[in-house]
């Protein structure tokens, strides 16, 4: 009976127990998870969007992009990024952010416009797929202060908070067909492939280690959000959208009015002195 047990229990694989500095595999299936989270609400918005369940769609969008920046900070967290975890993430972004916009607007607005509508719809999802292909690319060489064009998760987040606005306010000049919908989807996508610079928002994340600034301005911005969920998350991200054209142009005007508040030294160089010897 002994021997028998002792078989048995040599015949057990014994586990390897991490070394220092060592992540646990596990450990990578965290982030991917939200990962899979923000692929699956995506997905979700779809399903709704060809049922027309707008509004339900335009909030699975939104709840796409909380996902979408949990499982970036979770990687980090545990420290369990991985260049698996950056591909699945883009191919998460591209269902959720992409093709997700795409077909809520198209369903919703731009259907009736025919083969203009679903040319910006598939504009809109296209031109997603290129913002991500080289936000992947330049990752490591452009700084980390600005964005490269708007990015996806802004635009697609832009098209779900119009959707709330206009269904919950019914504003009678902005119909639901109107042209403005159709010129707003092709902006959208021209925006997230432009060099327009659009601010990361990284010196937000100077208030890590500041508790109470950071516990009053979340505060703060719940309030703000939850006193006209549908007004205020679309002025906050038409602001954000608007925000890159706008810090553009004030830059071109400042450098254009530095270079003309140069002296000019065209023509005013002074005349070498001609010095004479006397014989």
């Amino acid at each position: 009976m002994s021997i028998g047990l002792n078989t048995r229990r040599h015949g057990r694989k014994r586990r390897r127990r991490p070394q220092d500095g060592e992540i646990h595999r596990g450990t990578y299936i965290l982030p991917n998870l939200f990962t899979t989270a923000n692929m699956f609400c995506g997905f979700f918005g779809m399903v709704n969007s060809f049922d027309g369940h707008y509004q339900t769609a335009a909030v699975a969008i939104l709840a796409s992009c909380l996902f979408d920046i949990l499982d970036g900070k979770v990687a980090r967290l545990v420290g369990a990024t991985s260049r698996f975890g950056v591909e699945y993430d883009s191919l998460a972004d591209l269902v959720a952010f992409g093709v997700g916009p795409a077909v809520l607007m198209y369903m919703w607005a731009l259907k009736p416009f025919g083969r203009l509508g679903w040319l910006a719809a598939f504009l809109f999802m296209a031109c997603g797929a290129l913002r991500l292909a080289r936000f992947n690319v330049q990752v490591d060489t452009v700084s980390k202060k600005y964005f490269v064009g708007l990015p996806i998760p802004g635009a697609a987040c832009m098209v779900s908070t119009i959707v709330l606005f206009a269904s919950q306010w019914k504003i009678p000049y902005v119909p639901e067909h109107s042209v403005m919908l159709l010129i707003t989807t092709y902006f959208l996508g021209f925006l997230m492939v432009s060099n327009i610079p659009y601010n990361s928002l990284k010196e937000l994340e100077m208030l890590r280690g500041k508790l109470l600034p950071t516990l009053f301005l979340l505060l703060v911005l719940i309030t703000v959000v939850a006193a006209k969920p549908q007004l205020m998350l679309f002025s906050l991200f038409l602001a954000y959208v608007v925000s890159g054209p706008l810090t553009l142009l004030v830059k071109r005007y400042r450098e254009r009015r530095n270079v003309g508040q140069l002296p000019s030294t065209v023509g005013n160089e002074p005349e070498p002195v001609s010095s004479t010897k006397d014989d």
